[in-house]
C-alpha cells in the first residue's frame, strides 16, 4: 500500500471511529482499569450479559444509566481477570447506555457503551445484524497502523448485533512482523498449548481498537470453530503431546468462555447452542459444531450416521425449529453445507465423495425442515475464507421446497477461493466473491477489497435482504428474499 493511500485510509478511519478517548477505550490510569474493551452479549428482550477484563484481581463493575444500581463481579487470575455480569430485568426494544470500570468508585478510567434489547416476539420491528468470522489467520493479522479496519466498517452500519461466527482467533497460528500480504504487523503469540497461551491469543485480537469500538456500540453473539482450538478440531481431534493432559479442547473452551459475554446455565456450564428471538420476524439458532462431534476420520455410515452436533443438540434443534413461529429461521453454523473443507475433506458437513463428513446429519435436518413445512430457513456460515451463497432444493419430488445458505469471510485472514461443490443437497450457486486464486492478492490494500462480512436486514413487514460488504465498505452482493420466501 502506498504511503499516500495508507495516510488517506488512516484519516478516514479516524473520522469513522472518532479521535482520542471514546466508547470502549479507557483513558490512562494507575488504578485498576479495563484492558481490552467491553462487550454485551446474549441479548434477549429482557436480559443481557456484560463482559470486561481488568488489569488485576479486583472488582469488575457496570451500571446502566437508566438504573442507579451498580452490578459487580470479582475477577481473578483464574479467569485471566475477565468477568461476566448478568443484566436483568430489561425492557424490550430499548437502547441502554452503560458505563463500566474496575476497582473503586473513581470513574477516571471508566468506559461507556450501549446496546439495544430484542423486541417482544409479537412486535414487528426492523432488525439489522452482521455476521463474520476468520480473524488473524494465515499470518494476515493486525496491521501495524490500521489494526483490523473492517470492524469500523461493520460499526458504521450500526447493526443491532454482531455474530462472531468462529475462528475469531487462530490459536494454532502465529502473526509475524511481515504479514501475508506484505504489510507490517503487530507481532502475535506463538501457537497455544496451555490455558495461558489461549488467553494470550484472545488478548491479541481484542487489543484492536476497531474491535473494541464495535463491541462497545452493539451487542455480540459468540460462536466458536476449529481455530479457537486448532485446525479441524473436536473432542477426538485435539490431542497434543504439549498439552498438560494431552488434549487442547478443554483449555480452549475455558479460554473461549472466559472471553465472551456468555453465562451458560449452571446445569450445563459449557453449553453454547441456543436460540434467540428478535421480534415477530426473526429467530436465530446458534449451533456448536465442535464440542460434540465424532472424529473427522470416522466413516459416515448410513446405518450408523456420524454426528457433528451430538444427539442432544440435534434433538433440541429439530424441536426448536418446529416450535418457532418467526417468519425467518436463521441457522448459524460455523461450517458450510456443501463446500468441502478441512485439511482432509470431512471437517464440514460435505464429504465430497470421501464417505467422511457429516452429510447424513445435515440430510436429517433438511428432512425435519421439510416435514415441518418450514420454508423460510437460511443458514449463515463462514470457515472457507471467501463469500458465496446457494439455494438448495434437496427433494427432487418437491422442487418448490428450498432453503438458503450464505457464506461470508474472511474478516481479516488468508483468502482461499475454491469452486468445488458437493452436489448431495443439489446446491445452485447464487454468487461467488473471491479473487481468481489465493496468490492473486499482491498487497494488504488489495486484500481489504476481498475481506468481507455479511449483513441481514429484516424489515418490519417481514421482508429480508442479505448483503455482502467488503473491507472497504463496498456492497458487493445483495439478495432480496422472494415474496414467498
Amino acid at each position: 500500500m502506498s504511503e499516500l493511500r495508507r495516510a488517506a485510509l488512516l484519516s478516514l478511519l479516524a473520522l469513522t471511529v472518532g479521535a482520542c478517548r471514546g466508547p470502549g477505550l479507557p483513558g490512562p490510569s494507575s488504578g485498576p482499569h479495563l484492558t481490552h474493551g467491553i462487550a454485551v452479549g446474549e441479548v434477549t428482550a429482557t436480559a443481557a450479559v456484560f463482559w470486561g477484563r481488568c488489569d488485576r484481581a479486583t472488582t469488575l463493575r457496570v451500571r446502566l444509566e437508566a438504573d442507579a444500581a451498580e452490578r459487580t463481579a470479582a475477577v481473578s487470575a483464574a479467569n485471566d481477570f475477565t468477568g461476566r455480569i448478568a443484566l436483568a430485568p430489561l425492557a424490550p426494544d430499548t437502547r441502554y447506555a452503560y458505563r463500566a470500570g474496575c476497582g473503586g468508585a473513581s470513574a477516571d478510567a471508566d468506559v461507556s457503551g450501549s446496546f439495544r434489547t430484542a423486541p417482544d416476539p409479537n412486535a414487528a420491528q426492523a432488525i439489522r445484524f452482521v455476521w463474520g468470522g476468520d480473524v488473524g489467520g494465515q499470518n494476515a493479522c493486525r496491521d501495524h497502523q490500521l489494526g483490523y479496519p473492517i470492524f469500523s466498517g461493520i460499526a458504521a452500519l450500526q447493526p443491532d448485533f454482531f455474530i462472531g461466527l468462529g475462528d475469531m482467533i487462530y490459536a494454532d497460528d502465529g502473526c509475524l512482523p511481515l504479514g501475508r500480504y506484505g504489510n507490517r504487523q503487530v507481532v502475535g503469540p506463538i501457537p497455544a498449548t496451555t490455558l495461558a497461551g489461549y488467553w494470550e491469543h484472545w488478548r491479541y485480537n481484542r487489543a484492536d481498537e476497531h474491535t473494541q469500538r464495535l463491541l462497545a456500540a452493539s451487542s455480540y453473539y459468540a460462536v466458536w470453530d476449529d481455530h479457537e482450538i486448532r485446525n479441524d478440531s473436536g473432542p477426538h481431534d485435539d490431542d497434543s503431546p504439549l498439552a498438560a493432559d494431552g488434549h487442547l479442547l478443554p483449555m480452549a473452551m475455558q479460554a473461549f468462555l472466559d472471553y465472551q459475554p456468555m453465562l451458560p446455565p449452571s446445569s450445563a456450564p459449557t453449553r453454547m447452542y441456543r436460540a434467540v428471538r428478535w421480534g415477530r420476524h426473526l429467530e436465530i439458532f446458534f449451533l456448536d459444531t465442535r464440542q460434540y462431534r465424532d472424529a473427522i476420520a470416522a466413516p459416515d455410515d448410513p446405518a450408523h450416521p456420524k454426528t457433528m452436533l451430538g444427539a442432544e443438540q440435534l434433538a433440541w434443534l429439530e424441536q426448536a425449529l418446529a416450535a418457532s413461529d418467526a417468519t425467518w429461521k436463521v441457522i448459524v453454523s460455523s461450517v458450510p453445507l456443501s463446500i468441502p473443507t478441512g485439511t482432509v475433506t470431512g471437517d464440514g458437513f460435505a464429504d465430497d465423495g470421501t464417505g467422511r463428513g457429516y452429510e447424513h446429519e445435515a440430510a436429517r435436518i433438511f428432512r425435519a425442515l421439510h416435514a415441518d413445512g418450514i420454508r423460510n430457513s437460511i443458514w449463515i456460515t463462514t470457515d472457507v475464507h471467501f463469500a458465496t451463497g446457494f439455494v438448495y432444493r434437496p427433494f427432487p419430488d418437491d422442487p418448490s421446497w428450498n432453503a438458503y445458505e450464505f457464506t461470508s469471510g474472511p474478516l481479516n485472514a488468508g483468502v482461499f477461493p475454491q469452486r468445488k461443490l458437493d452436489a448431495t443437497f443439489r446446491p445452485e450457486r447464487l454468487f461467488f466473491y473471491a479473487p481468481s486464486s489465493a496468490d492473486a492478492i499482491a498487497s494488504y490494500e488489495e486484500a481489504l477489497g476481498w475481506f468481507n462480512f455479511g449483513v441481514i436486514d429484516v424489515t418490519a413487514d417481514g421482508g429480508l435482504i442479505v448483503s455482502i460488504v467488503n473491507g472497504r465498505g463496498e456492497k458487493v452482493y445483495q439478495w432480496v428474499a422472494p415474496a414467498n420466501g
